[in-house]
Formats: C-alpha cells, structure tokens, sequence
C-alpha cells in the first residue's frame, strides 16, 4: 500500500469542489466522491440535486455515506506526502484565501474576486477561459483596502496634494492637476521622515523627563520656601501675639491697680467714719442719761465730768474721686504700635532682600532714547541736556517724550533694578511692556502699557487712572523696582529708608518688558541731576 501511495498524487485525493485534499469524503450514487461539507453547501445553493462532476440530475437529495477507505487514504497522503511537498504560510506572507485546512502560501491574488491563491487553488484561473480575464498580481493581503472606492482599481499612485493614495483613474478626474508619484516612491519618502521622528522622539522623550525633574525640583524648592516662610511668620506672630497679650496684661493690672487703690481709699474713710459714729454715739448715751437727773447738786457734779466732745472731721469737703482710666489704654496702644513698627521694619528689611537676589544687570538702550537726552559712555546714567540733537531715525526711538529704555527685556520669572533719584526735582521710572507707542503723547498708565512711578512738586504718585498718591516720608534717594512676571506683580521700595512704597497686584504681562526711565526736564540747571541704574547694595 504504502509502495502504491506514492505513485499517487493530489489529484487523486482532491475535492472536485474545494480542489483541496479529501476531509470527510462521501461517495454519491453516481460513483463521485466529494468532502462532505462540500456536497451539502453546494447542493444547499442549487434548485436540482445533481453531481458537479457528470451533471446526473437525482430525483430526491441524496443519502451520503461516508467513503471510508478513500477517508483513510487521503489521510496517509496528507501524512506522508503532502506535509513534506506543498508550501506552507510563514510569517509575513500572504495564505490561501480558498484554503479549508490548512492554510497554504497565496502565489498570487485576484483583484476582481479579491481572493488570494495557493497554486492548487489557482488552476481555474489558469484552466477556465471566464477566469483567465480576471487581472492577477503578486499576493497582497487585505486586497478590498487595497483597491479604489469610486473606480475599483488598484490603489497604486500617491497624490502628493491631497496626501492619499489614488488609482490611475483618480489622476485622469478629481486629482488630474495634482502631483502623483507611485506608492514605493512616496513610500521611501515616508519611511525617511519616519526615521527622523524616530530619532528625534527620543530625544522629545528625554527633554521631557527633564521638565518633570524640573517641575519636580520647582515644587520641592517652593515647599521649602513654603515651610520657611511659614516658620517665620510663626515666629513674627507669635512674637505680636506675646506682644498683644503682655500689653493687654500691663492694661489689665494698671486699671485693677487704679481701682484697688480707689477701694483702699474708701474703706480707710469709711473706718473713720465708723469710729466717729461709734464716738458720737457713746457721748449722746452719756448725754441722754443726763438729761434725765433731776437731782441739781448730782446734775452739776456729773455734767462737770462729762467728757469732752470726741475729735471729728468736718466731712463737707471729703469725698472718694473715681480713678481716671483717661489715655491708659492709649498708652498701651502706643506700646503696642512701637513694638509692631519694630517688627514691620525688620519684615521690611527682610523682604527687600528677598527682592534684592532677583537683581540683573540692565544698560540704557541709546536706540530708544530721545533725541535730548544725554547718556553716559557705560549705559547706566541719563539725564535731559536742554538741547534736541539731530539723531538718525529709529522705530524704537521716543520722539515726543523723553524717554529711554534699557537694552535687556524679561518676559518671564522675576528681576529687580535700583535707580538713584537724589538731588532731583522730577522723574518718572518703571517698566513697560514692548508694544507701547513711542510717537504719539499716550498717557502712560497700565493699560497703555506702563506700569510707573512719578515724582514732582505736587508729590508722589503711582501712575494710573486716576493717579494713586503716595506717603512721601522723606526725601527718596534711590528706588528699588521688583517685578514678578508670572504672578503680575510690580513693587517700588525706598532703598535708603529700606520701606515698601506700593505694589501693583493682578498686572497683565504678555509682553516683554522694559525698565523705563524719564529723568525730567532740565527746568533751567534745577533737575540737571541724571538718574542713575545703581548696582544693589545689601549692606545699606
């Protein structure tokens, strides 16, 4: 048997239906043998029964019974012979779309049944003259993804307009005036740019795990500063709260030493005049019981022997005052406030030296200055000379104003500059926000886009609309401004005095900003003065 076996070959054990190896195989009346499954699909789709080999027509659906010897030889074949010869599907290729069982490698497809197929399953389009008309290609996978909606051809083209694949007809309608290439070659293309963001993913990657690590370190560094402040505002007050309470007590005892005293009083003339009642009283006994002797001789005798009349105040002008509480509590206020002042001053030093670390090094930008202004050789002084100077023509000049702006801008973070004002009688300083006009005669106030100080005869003032007055305690010497970009915050200090002068809170910044400085006019010699971008000194 097995000699005979392999003189055989898959014909003799193929389906005349499936063209696969016999599964199951049923033999019908006629002498044909079919797969079981085969047979009954195929007699479920037609309106007579009859055989698909010789067409004899059967009058009642026949009775199948299973072949069991020709069951047992397509077994041995599949065994034996057909596992070592025939090709199987390996990865990445594409298998037999007609193939029951075992799934055979696809030689090539069919783009009008969308079917790919084995080299056994193939046979009818080579045999059978209807399906040698169908177009077959090298075996793709997926093949109604492949194929173009509208015309039903192959997507084989790439519009490069459009960014989609396209059949050849696409490009002779909707895609004629665009630039098509083939699929490889836009392919190619693709497979380039992919490579680039490959390459560069990781490194996106890794600059992003350095922003955590950033963010991370930014949120320890304000828990820290967090922790800090609150131990020091604990200690400020705790130490007000033990101010409070100590001036409160020293209140309390000089009020209940007052009235103590004002008790002691009182009872020391009530005793006294207890005692003379109680004087007074004993002498109006002995004079009653007097009164009643009849007897003259005894009458004189014991009125001779009568005591004299007790010593006694005169009382119309004695009285007990109530204690004057008028200008205690007052006092103690006063305590109070000296003490808070002492601690306001010492948190205002304290912050201006948290300000202070944000110092940068800004330098006057000749560029932005008017044409009247006069600047030093290092950038950081500037005052009005009296006289227009013919200067080239800038857009970043100040034409009607004599204003000047610094070299540096921030758009982000915090910074912190000082400017000398001493010996002047006008000036005007700041920051601004770059779009500002340079030409015109805008009023400079937030929101024109300055946020400035400004200083002359009438006073002190913040510049906005209306304007903000200012305590002028003394005479400024130099101006301390803070900006901190990200939270819209803008603080002027006096320097010298080391006091806090106004905050501008919930600024809008979308701009760069500049240091602004305005020295004033001239005003004949009176504010010659030049205002000065002074380095910061944490001693003073």
């Amino acid at each position: 048997m097995a000699s005979a076996n392999t003189c055989w070959s898959e014909e003799n054990f193929s389906c005349p239906i499936c063209l696969d190896v016999f599964n199951n195989p049923v033999t019908t009346t006629c002498g044909h043998n079919f797969c079981r499954t085969c047979i009954t699909k195929y007699w479920d789709e037609q309106v007579q029964y009859k055989c698909p080999v010789c067409n004899k027509l059967f009058n009642t659906r026949p009775d199948l019974q299973v072949n069991t010897f020709l069951s047992e030889l397509a077994a041995q074949f599949r065994t034996t012979v057909r596992v070592k010869e025939q090709l199987f599907v390996e990865q990445a290729e594409v298998p037999c779309d007609f193939c029951t069982g075992t799934q055979l490698k696809a030689v090539k497809s069919c783009l009008v049944c969308f079917t790919s197929y084995c080299q056994t399953h193939l046979e009818p389009h080579q045999r059978v003259a209807r399906l040698q008309k169908h177009r077959l290609i090298e075996p793709m996978d997926r093949l109604e993804d492949r194929m173009c909606k509208k015309h039903d051809r192959l997507l084989e083209l790439f519009c490069q307009t459009e960014q989609v694949c396209v059949c050849q007809f696409c490009t002779e309608g909707d895609h004629r005036s665009h630039p098509v290439v083939p699929l490889k070659e836009e392919y190619e293309v693709k497979t380039a740019q992919l490579g680039k963001i490959e390459s560069e993913v990781p490194q996106m990657i890794q600059e992003r795990k350095q922003k955590i690590e950033e963010i991370k370190d930014t949120v320890e560094l304000s828990s820290k500063d967090a922790d800090r402040e609150i131990a020091i505002g604990g200690q400020v007050f705790t130490a007000l709260i033990g101010c409070v309470e100590k001036c409160r007590d020293e209140f309390n005892q000089t009020v209940q030493e007052k009235l103590k005293s004002t008790e002691k009083q009182a009872d020391d003339l009530i005793k006294e005049l207890e005692q003379e009642i109680e004087d007074l009283t004993n002498r109006s006994s002995e004079v009653k019981q007097l009164s009643y002797t009849e007897d003259h001789l005894h009458f004189l005798q014991a009125f001779r022997s009568l005591k004299d009349p007790p010593p006694t105040r005169d009382w119309t002008t004695v009285e007990v005052r109530p204690p004057s509480y008028s200008g205690t509590l007052r006092r103690s206020l006063d305590q109070l406030e000296e003490t808070l002042n002492m601690e306001m001053k010492k948190l205002r030093e304290a912050e201006l030296k948290s300000v202070q670390q944000y110092e940068v090094d800004v330098t006057l930008d000749p560029d932005t200055a008017s044409s009247q202004l006069i600047l030093s050789e290092d950038g950081k002084q500037v005052h009005d000379g009296g006289v227009v100077k013919t200067l080239l023509d800038n857009p970043k000049r100040f034409t009607r104003k004599i204003y000047v702006l610094t070299r540096q801008s921030f758009s982000s973070g915090r910074f912190y500059f000082e400017v000398q004002v001493k010996d002047k009688t006008s000036w005007y300083l700041g920051v601004v926000r770059e779009s500002i006009d340079r030409i015109g005669r805008i009023k400079g106030t937030p929101e024109t886009g300055y946020w400035t100080l400004y200083f002359d005869n009438d006073g002190l003032f913040f510049r906005d609309d209306p304007a903000v007055r200012l305590p002028l305690r003394a005479e400024l010497q130099k101006v301390g401004v803070f900006v901190d970009y990200d939270e819209g915050l803008l603080s002027f200090y006096d320097v010298e005095a080391r006091v806090h002068i106004y905050s501008a809170t919930g600024c809008t910044f979308r701009e760069p900003l500049y240091p602004f400085l305005c020295p004033g006019l001239h005003n004949g010699g009176t504010n010659s003065a030049p205002l000065i971008l002074s380095p910061v000194n944490q001693t003073d």
